[in-house]
Parts: C-alpha cells; structure tokens; sequence
C-alpha cells in the first residue's frame, strides 16, 4: 500500500500542488518563527553577558536629581576601590541626550537616545567603550559620540554638536567616535559620552553617581566582594554580581521574546487553520475522482484500513515534503525578518542563525500532522464506500442522515457561541472578553460545520442578479458554485476564517480612532502641545521660554502633582489659574475655575461623585515627602469647583504655585499653548524659536496630536494585517485548487456545453463568475462575523474608553468585499484558461 501510496502521489502531483504550497506556507512561517526568536535570544544573550565579562560586582540606585540621597557619593565609591579584591570601582551617570543633525532634526527615536559619563580607569581609558578615532571628554565643553549617531549626523572629530538634555541645547566639540554594545544604541537610538563632572550636573549632582561597576582583581571571588560591599550602599540600592546580572538579564530577553514568540505562532495557527480546508478539499475531491481506482483496490482484497491507510500514507508524502520545503523557506524567513529588524532602526548583534532541534521537530510535525488530520475524513470515506456502489457512481452525494446530523450539531455549536459573545458583552471587562473568545470559537466551528447549508440560500439571492448581466455564463457559475455545497463551503469557510479577523480588527481599530480623535476634539482648545522626544519631562526653563514667546495667548503646564488627601494618595495636575481654562475645554459642573488663582482646588466630576466631595468642601491635605520620616506639611483645601473629567488632566486640579515650594524639580511632561491667530507655520516657528530649536522638544498641533494617537492605531493594524496575509494567500490557493480540480472533474460537461456552443469567452466567464461567487460567499460571511465579534469586544472597552461608540467603515467594509471579488477573478485565472483550451472531443470522452 506504500508503493500505490507513492505512485498515487507522483501521479497526481499537478493536482497536489496547492496543498504543498499552504502547508509549506504554514510551516516556513512556524519554522522561521522559531528560528528567528532563537536567533535573536541566542545573540541578544551573548551581548549581554559580553557586556558584564570584566564586572564583579554591580551597584544600581534609582536616585535622581530630586532624591540624591539614594545616590552613591564620592567618598562611598572610595570605599569601594579600597575594598580587598577590588581591581577597579566606576561610577555611572545617564540621562536623555538628543542630538541634532546637520539639518537641526533629532538623531534616533527618543525614548532610547541616551547620555552619560566617560570614566577612564588607571590606563586612561574606559573599558565599555572602544574609541575607532579620537578620544573621549577630558573639558565640559567635550563630548564622544556612539558610530552610528555619528555616521547619520555626517560628524567629524573637531566638529562642533548640538546636543539637547531635558534643558536648552547645548554646543559641544566633539573629540572622539566609539563603538559599544550598550543596549540604547543597539534599539536604534545614541550615546553621548560627557565628562563626569558634566555628567553628574545634567543628571544628578555633583559628587554623586547612579550606578557603579567593579572589576575583580586576579582570583578575588565575586560574591565576596558582593557581602563587602553591601553594607556600603544607600538603602534603597541593589547589588548584584556581573553574573547575576547577565542571568537576569537573559531571563528577561526570553520572557520578552516569548511574547512575540507566542504572538507570531498564533498567527502562524491561524495560517495552518485555513489550510486544513485547502488540504481537505483537495483529498475530497482526490477521492471522488478516484473512486472506481480505490474501489478496485477492494475488490482485489484490500481492507478498508488499508483505502484509509493508502489515503493516510499520500498525505504523509505530502506533508514531508511540503514541510522540508518550507523549513528551507523558514530559514530564508527568519533571515529577512533579521534584516527587517534594521530596517526599522534596532540594530541586531551579529551571530550565526540558530536552528535547534526544537524548531526542526515542530515545523516537520506540525506540517505532517495538519496534512494526515485534514486527509482523515476524507480518507475515511473513502474506505466506507462499498466496491459495487463505487464502481456504480462516482459520486455518492451524503446521506440525509448525515447532512441533518451535521446541520443540527453545526446550528447547536453556533448558537452556544452568539450566546457566548452576546453574553461576554453584557459581563464587560476581562471577564467578558474571555467569553467573548470562547464563544468566537464555537461559532467559527459551527459556522464551518453549516457553511454548505448556508450556501445554497445566499448564493441564490445573487443568482438573478448573475442572469441578468452575465446570461448564461452567470446562470452556470451559479448552479455550479451550489452544485456541491460541502466543497463551496470549505473554500469560502477559509476566506472567512481571514475576513473575520480582517473586519474584527479593522471595526475595532477605526472605532478607537473615532473616540481619541473626539476626545482631542472636545477637551483640547489649545493650538499646540510641547513635549519631550524621550517622552520624558521638560525642564522648567521650556516652560519660561514659551511664556515669553511672540504671539502667545495663553500657556499652562500639565505639571504631575502629588498630595495626599484624607490620608489617600491622589494625583494631581498642577497648572496655570486663568490660562488652564482657555487651552482646555473644562466645563464646570458647580463652582468656578478662577478659584484655583485664590489657592482652591478644582475635582474631576466622577471622583467627586466618588469620595462624596462637593464644592466648598475643606478636606485636610499633605505635600511634600510622604515616605517614612520624611518631611511633608499639612494644610487644609478647599473645594472651588467640580468640572467634567478631562481625560488631558488628572481628577484634582490645582496652582502651580500650590506645589511650587515642595518641588524644586517639578515634573513637566507637557505644556499646552495657546495663540493669537491659531495654529500657523508663522505661530509653529515662533514657539520653535523660543525653544532654542531644541531638537529634542516635541511642538504638535491638534491634528498632530490626533496622528500620534491615531497613528498607534493604524500600525498596530498594518502589523495584524501583515501577519493575517500569510493565511488570506493560503485561502485564495484554496479557492484556485478547488477550480482546478472541480475543471478537471468536470471535463465531460465542458465538453458537453462547448459542443452545444458555449464558445471560449463565455466557459473562461463561467469560470471566472464561479470564483467571484465563492470569494463573496465567504468574504460576506466573515465581514458580518467579524462586525458582531468586534460589536462585542467594544462593549467590553467602552467604559475605560470616553466618547466610545461603535463606528462601521463602511469604506474599508466595501473595499474588503471588492478585494474578494477580485481574488475571486484572480484565483479563477490559471482554472478558466484551462477550461477554455480543453479540446471538446476528448472532454466529452473523458469518464
């Protein structure tokens, strides 16, 4: 049964070919999947523990300017070197640094543009970075730069650097360019190199380091050092030896890969998913066409185990080879999305790709298995049709009792799964997203199991619609896309499993954008918003500078604030009295705004409703250090206003000047201006000027601020979009394989019509409508399961999201279901041709 196996599959590998190609597609993607974490660890761990190979021991703090104390001192870092066993003790300063380019624009993506000192040990130089030309900083007006920033930049040493922190820019002359394996310049970002002593002003203050690494000398133990050290160290710091630290950190690389890991396999899944319907399809119609050879086959002696085990051997064949191919393309996968990797800024330490046993298992598994499950009913009927009536006919429609056992479990799983989304909306929450998962499930399997029923009635409302644009040709691919409706069914099942997701996503996504547009729309009145690339905060002098700025009408800080109130920790916004009101939309419910300028506080209208706090309330409040024995001053508050909440400000509002003398380094994370005239390039150009052409500082207008918001939306849905096309090109190889075979099987009848004066234009027509009809079916199918999906998910978002209401884009709804169509003609192109060309005579003798 192995050789007739083998020779079935040689025989028809034409018609095979569909299903090598989706399960080489479902395994490229899960073997690169794997291959491509593995490598990333693998080389991300390397440079980890490289980057520790000469630390001992490693002191970190979370001190900052405002809390030195937590910082180590110089005569503490004394105390260190001193220590036995102690080759060498260096102290760390970092911040945010930006540097311009030529064309004043910030080098890197913000978040990970990075400064600190340069340490130089007893030989003169500081082992983590190596210098290609130059030297570092010796002189405060001096800096180093990081390769890549000074390739982007066009630097040179003696050039003169624009450099921004989180105050004014800065011009430095730069004296050196080195490479390092610092994980900042490796995300896509820079490393400006200062002199300590600049270091420590910019960042900390003087005399004080954040961090300290410590060098071993020659066969002193680690942990020795590390019990020596300990008792030296602020309270709040952290000690740990260089391989603890490599540890944590590996740990910390594969918990952060795993997610993607686990993100990518899942749509990996979903790509296999659509192609169990492909590989069913192809085995089904297989055994149709092949039902007297497997007939014959038992009426010589073979069993019905050794029909099923024949069909069952076929499918290995096909699932090995379609599997060793697409581990080889997994490999070229995993190479591309390295390189992607880039592309994108993020610079990925070199190292060989990493193919282990696991991956090799999981891509030959899984690819052979997902072929032998998706070939066993098939398989399974073909070893249950009895030699006389398969000789008798070649195709034995289903039983009446099978078609009603299938439509009655098919129409019990769909409603238990409608009931199940119905019921995770009105729960809400987690809780009902979970639900909401499950019951998405049941009723994709029930809708797959009912499929062939529902086909019939909707493809027989466009039947007339075909008649009468496309006459005949349109009443043929009608007839024809019903002909056998468990076929049609499992073509369109793999379109829809694709569309569902496609319109879940897209509904969800354009709804979310909806309500952060509005939500900027009615709670914004300010023209532009300054914030810190870094996304950190702005130093108190941006704040001066956009006062003092031309044209400017109004300007409030949203200062982060705390106070404690009745014993309870609450944030604040601190702003501007009379200013705050005209760059945000706050519309009281009692009281008056104006009362902030008398030192009174304003209460977002929930949170009033919640602590049972209205206007004139007193409510005793601290400010200052509320950690233990620290100094904090209790004074009493008064309520001078309720306003509707803002999602721009936190629940209590109050003066700046409330809190000014307990934050000498207040947290600024955005200030919000106001101009004559409005948002103009003349208005844009002043506020930049008054900055200082800070590279580093953020100036947006409304509709920029609308961009970045809606921006993360559109990504994230460009990213889900990506990663779906793998499983909507696999379902539009199933609707070209089922055409292919369904012409092949239907040769005769070609034949037949092309006899009686169907000429070639019109069966290449029938074809091609049949191919529509079907993509339709299915796409029609999952964009209305997809809308309910995503109708129930938002109810379970929208308390946490304000103006939440469910949006159709009916654009992108349109122009899916015309992609369909279009895959439809697409797909049918290769099948029509073949049609057309069959020569009539032989069709009309072909059995």
């Amino acid at each position: 049964m192995f050789r007739t196996a083998l020779r079935n599959v040689l025989a028809h590998k034409a018609r095979l070919l569909m299903t090598v190609l989706a399960v080489m597609l479902g395994v490229a993607f899960v073997s690169g999947t794997l291959i491509f974490t593995d490598t990333l660890g693998n080389a991300y761990r390397k440079q980890s523990a490289k980057s520790y190979d000469n630390v001992a021991v490693a002191v970190t703090t979370y001190a900052d300017q405002n809390d030195a104390d937590e910082a180590i001192d110089t005569k503490t870092l004394e105390k260190i070197r001193a220590l036995d066993g102690v080759a060498e003790a260096t102290g760390r300063v970092s911040g945010f640094a930006g540097v311009a380019d030529q064309d004043g624009k910030l080098i890197g993506n913000g978040w990970s543009n990075t400064g600190a000192n340069y340490a130089p040990g007893k030989d003169g130089k500081d082992a983590a970075y190596t210098f290609t030309d130059g030297s570092g900083p010796v002189k405060d007006s001096q800096i180093a730069l990081d390769k890549d920033t000074a390739d982007k930049g066009k630097y040179r040493v003696g050039d003169t650097v624009r450099v921004a922190t989180n105050g004014p820019v800065k011009e430095y002359e730069l004296t050196g360019v080195f490479t390092t394996e610092d994980g900042a310049v490796n995300a896509g970002g820079s490393l400006v190199l200062f002199d300590t002593s600049v270091a420590q002003q910019l960042y900390l203050q003087p005399g004080y380091y954040k961090d300290v690494t410590i060098t071993a000398a020659s066969g002193a133990n680690d942990r020795q050092i590390l019990n020596a050290v300990e008792p030296l160290l602020p309270k709040n710091a952290n000690a740990q030896t260089g391989k603890q630290l490599a540890d944590d950190q590996a740990k910390e690389i594969e918990s952060g890969l795993s997610s993607l890991n686990t993100m990518l396999l899942a749509f990996a899944a979903i790509a296999l998913f659509v192609g169990v319907f492909l590989i069913a399809n192809t085995f089904t119609m297989l055994v149709a066409q092949r039902t007297k050879e497997l007939a014959l086959l038992r009426a010589v002696g073979a069993s019905r185990r050794q029909v099923k085990r024949s069909v069952i051997l076929e499918a290995m064949v096909v699932g090995a080879v379609a599997s060793v191919v697409g581990f080889a393309l997994g490999l070229g996968l995993a190479t591309g999305l390295r390189s992607l990797m880039g592309t994108f800024g993020a610079k990925v330490p070199g190292g060989p790709l990493i193919i282990s046993p696991t991956a090799i298992a999981a891509a030959l598994g899984v690819g052979i298995l997902i072929t032998v499950l998706a070939a066993w009913l098939p398989a399974r009927r073909a070893a249950k049709i009895p030699p006389v009536a398969a000789m008798g006919s070649a195709h034995l429609p289903a039983s009446t009792k099978t078609l009603v056992v299938r439509n009655t479990i098919g129409s019990i799983v769909t409603l238990a799964g409608l009931a199940a989304i119905a019921g995770g909306a009105a729960v809400g929450k987690s809780d009902g997203r979970m639900m909401i998962g499950a019951g998405a499930f049941l009723t994709l399997i029930g809708i797959i199991v009912l499929i062939p029923l529902l086909s019939r009635p909707v493809i027989a409302l466009a039947r007339p619609l075909l008649v009468r644009v496309f006459g005949v040709s349109g009443n043929l691919a009608g007839r024809n896309a019903v002909r056998n409706p468990r076929r049609t069914g499992a073509t369109a099942s793999a379109l829809a499993i694709g569309l569902t997701l496609v319109t879940g996503l897209t509904v969800i996504g354009v709804t979310l954008g909806q309500a952060i547009d509005k939500m900027t729309t009615d709670n914004i009145r300010a023209d532009y918003m300054v914030t810190m690339a870094s996304g950190g905060a702005l130093d108190k002098s941006a704040l001066t500078a956009l006062e003092k700025a031309k044209g400017v009408a109004a300007v409030s800080p949203q200062q982060s604030a705390s106070v404690m109130i009745n014993d309870s920790y609450e944030s604040a916004s601190a702003v501007t009295p009379g200013d705050v009101e005209q760059v945000f939309d706050l519309k009281t419910v009692s009281g008056s705004m104006a009362t902030l300028g008398q030192g009174q506080i304003a209460v977002a209208e929930k949170t009033a409703e919640k602590k049972g706090w209205k206007t004139g309330d007193k409510l005793p409040a601290k400010f200052g250090d509320f950690s233990e024995g620290g100094k904090a001053d209790t004074k009493t508050l008064t309520i001078g206003a309720v306003y509707k909440d803002n999602e721009f400000l936190e629940p209590i509002v109050l003066s700046t000047s409330l809190v000014a003398p307990y934050e000498t380094k207040p947290y600024i994370p955005e200030v919000w201006v106001k101009m004559d005239g409005g948002a103009t390039a003349a208005n844009e150009q002043a506020l930049v000027d008054a900055l200082g052409d800070n590279p580093a500082m953020s100036v947006m207008d409304r509709q920029d601020i609308r961009n970045m918001f809606g921006g993360m939306i559109n990504t994230m849905l460009n990213i889900m979009y990506g990663l779906l096309a793998m499983a909507l090109l696999i379902a539009v190889l199933g609707v070209v394989n089922t055409l292919a075979m369904s012409v092949f099987e239907r040769q005769q009848e070609i034949g037949m019509l092309r006899a009686i004066g169907l000429d070639r234009r019109r069966v290449k027509r029938m074809i091609r409508l049949e191919a529509v009809v079907i993509s339709l079916f299915g796409a029609v199918i999952g964009v209305a399961l997809g809308s309910f999906l995503a109708w129930a998910v938002g109810e379970t978002i929208r308390s946490s999201i304000p103006n939440y209401a469910l949006v159709m884009p009916w654009e992108r709804i349109g122009i899916f279901l015309l992609l369909a169509g279009v895959v439809g003609v697409l797909a049918a192109l290769w099948p029509a041709r073949s049609a057309a060309r069959l020569n009539m005579l032989t069709a009309i003798k072909t059995e």
